[in-house]
């Protein structure tokens, strides 16, 4: 927190079971000054996150924190969503209540660009989805720029993938949009799958959570049950899974960089049809190859990737922050 206070944060979500444990800890840290939040159909149907992402607000006791509507699909490919990992209704199917809350009565794009706009400090902007409403904010707004401080994205990988082998799920759902994001020209953090499964709340973590009497982390305890990340080996039922914290590391790492360990690089992302669409191409060679050698360099945006991080210190994080009444928001 930079002279002590809290830091301004958009999160543009795809509300999805991770995308709700990272709202949980962006309402309830205090060093989080949450402004807005933006939905994209992603981890399920666009109408289906904006209500997942109201009744996580509502669940949590934030205070009112505008939601607003975005794109309904990628630039380019069909809707593809995560039913498989998120359930039915992205939520793990818990049945959850619909939510009294409404949202914004504006677009996530035109809520982007006021939020941004509208900040007396610049904004942290943190996408843990396909990056549509972030493409077309980029396209349409160029301005917003110049009081962006950071964005911190959950996407892409270095080494493997999960859609495909080669290909994170955000990434490979909109890769139009993800190397438009690319060249953003501010500072951009990448929190990808190389950090982002190894983040996991211990089995016996998720049953206390899932016992509390306090809404919000029984809602986290259900939501981390619902992901199990690495089965605990003394694991005898649902309620002793451990569970992934996914999209919320990236929210620690706003918030605690010193647990992330990053390494600027050149990254890029291949939009040719074929096993490599929606790779996110990491060069982490010491030195240039023969194809540079040969075909000259090609301009490539540096990017702060992150490839190691502080297990413990982001699950020690996390709970102490899920536990805890409403934080900064304003």
């Amino acid at each position: 927190m930079p002279n002590g206070l809290p830091i301004p944060v958009i999160i543009d979500c795809d509300t999805g079971v991770d995308d709700a444990l990272a709202l949980l800890f962006a309402v309830r840290h205090p060093g989080i000054d949450l402004r807005a939040v933006t939905c994209v159909a992603g981890n399920t149907d666009v109408d289906g996150v904006v209500r997942n992402t109201l009744t996580v607000l509502e669940t949590a006791g934030a205070p009112v924190v505008p939601v607003a509507r975005g794109a309904e699909r990628p630039l380019v490919e069909a809707p593809r969503s995560a039913a498989h990992v998120h359930g039915r209704d992205g939520m793990g199917d818990l049945g959850l209540p619909a939510p009294r809350r409404t949202p914004a009565d504006v677009d996530a794009v035109t809520l982007l660009r006021h939020e941004i706009l509208a900040s007396p400090r610049p904004v942290t902007l943190v996408p843990t989805a396909p990056l549509t409403n972030i493409a077309l904010l980029l396209r349409t707004h160029p301005e917003v720029t110049r009081n962006i401080e950071r964005i911190v994205f959950m996407g892409g990988a270095a080494g493997a993938g999960n859609a495909t082998p080669v290909a994170e799920f955000n990434v490979w759902h909109d890769p139009e949009a993800a190397a438009i994001l690319l060249t953003a020209g501010v500072p951009i953090t990448m929190y990808g799958l190389d950090v982002f499964n190894r983040v996991v709340v211990p089995a016996a973590e998720v049953h206390r959570l899932r016992a509390s009497a306090e809404p919000g982390a029984r809602l986290a305890g259900d939501l981390l049950a619902h992901r199990p990340a690495a089965p605990d080996t003394t694991a005898g039922g649902p309620d002793e899974t451990a569970g992934g914290l996914g999209d919320a590391g990236a929210l620690c790492a706003v918030v605690d960089p010193e647990g992330l360990t990053t390494h600027r690089l050149p990254v890029e992302v291949s939009l040719a049809p074929g096993p490599a669409r929606g790779q996110t191409v990491v060069d982490r060679r010491s030195r240039i190859g023969e194809s540079e050698l040969h075909e000259g360099t090609r301009e490539q945006a540096l990017v702060d990737v992150g490839l190691d991080v502080d297990v413990p210190r982001y699950v020690k994080l996390y709970l102490e922050t899920v536990g805890t009444g409403s934080g900064g928001t304003r």
